[in-house]
């Protein structure tokens, strides 16, 4: 991780699903099944870490006009 990701503000998976208007559960079946594909860090066997900058890089993506 460089100094840049450090800085980085970063989410739970809780409320990184707020963030993005869905569920956690949701957040995690599409992290299981790759469905959708936003990158996240994975610490020990639950806790799973989201960047902001990341959401808003897929929340861009899926943008219609």
């Amino acid at each position: 991780m460089d100094k840049q990701e450090r800085n980085e503000i970063k989410l739970s998976r809780r409320e990184a699903a707020e963030y993005l208007g869905v569920s956690p559960q949701t957040l995690a079946n599409w992290a299981s099944s790759d469905r959708v594909l936003i990158p996240f860090y994975k610490i020990g066997n639950k806790k799973v870490i989201y960047q902001k900058s990341d959401l808003d890089a897929y929340l861009a993506s899926v943008r219609k006009n």
